[in-house]
């Protein structure tokens, strides 16, 4: 094993830390499934130092839950956490997107169907965790557009926080397919109109919470070495 100096250039517990998020965001890695130091660290070639700051890092994010005795596991949000963060993004979002469409330039529009084109390449690929995480990234581009940075940083938590719950509690994976809701808020944003946008925004997301069975969570799955074969 190479000493942390010589791994921080090709990976540093930030990189070890994005490619475990990545891996959560897109369903690969379950909510509940234990992250061995060793094992990660052997997968990505780093020390078990590094790997441990960088599950230290996701589990700030709340990506992680770090147990006395026990080790690393993804995090398994609650039902209740899963209704508060929804009734959060429901609160700030639909504000946001009313200041993005005021601010919106043909960059801007030019960035999120970029985005919605991803979405859909991910779909045609199979690959819906994936086209998940684009999807949210969408949501995390709105609020960069709004140019309000606390509520950027609230909402990319929120918006991570909401991968690990879909990945439970997601009943309705055809929703993917059949929801125009970005189409109609690029549009809204497009047309500079802050109060379609506002609209649109809560109608998506109260469509996403329906999606949910906050009754019945997934069960695990895969390995953790395939899980991150791609990481």
């Amino acid at each position: 094993m190479t000493s942390d100096s010589a791994q921080t250039g090709s990976g540093g517990s930030d990189a070890v830390a994005s490619r475990l998020a990545l891996a959560i965001h897109e369903h690969r890695i379950q909510p509940g499934a234990k992250l061995s130091e060793d094992e990660v660290g052997e997968i990505f070639g780093v020390s078990r130092t590094l790997v441990r700051a960088a599950l230290q890092q996701l589990a700030h994010d709340r990506l992680v839950t770090l147990k006395r005795n026990r080790g690393a596991f993804v995090a398994q949000p609650s039902v209740r956490e899963a209704r508060e963060v929804f009734e959060a993004r429901a609160l700030l979002e639909p504000r946001t997107a009313r200041s993005a469409a005021e601010r919106a330039t043909g960059a801007d529009i030019t960035r999120l169907q970029r985005h919605i084109d991803e979405e859909h390449a991910a779909l045609a690929d199979g690959d819906p965790g994936r086209a998940l995480r684009l999807s949210g990234q969408f949501h995390i581009e709105i609020a960069a557009i709004a140019d309000q940075e606390t509520l950027r940083e609230f909402i990319t938590q929120l918006v991570a926080r909401s991968s690990l719950i879909i990945a439970l509690y997601w009943q309705r994976r055809t929703a993917l397919c059949e929801s125009h809701a970005h189409h109609a808020l690029l549009k809204a944003l497009e047309d500079g109109d802050g109060s379609r946008a506002e609209e649109m925004m809560k109608g998506h997301l109260l469509d996403l919470i329906s999606s949910l069975d906050l009754r019945n969570p997934a069960p695990p799955a895969r390995s953790l070495r395939e899980a991150l074969a791609r990481a």
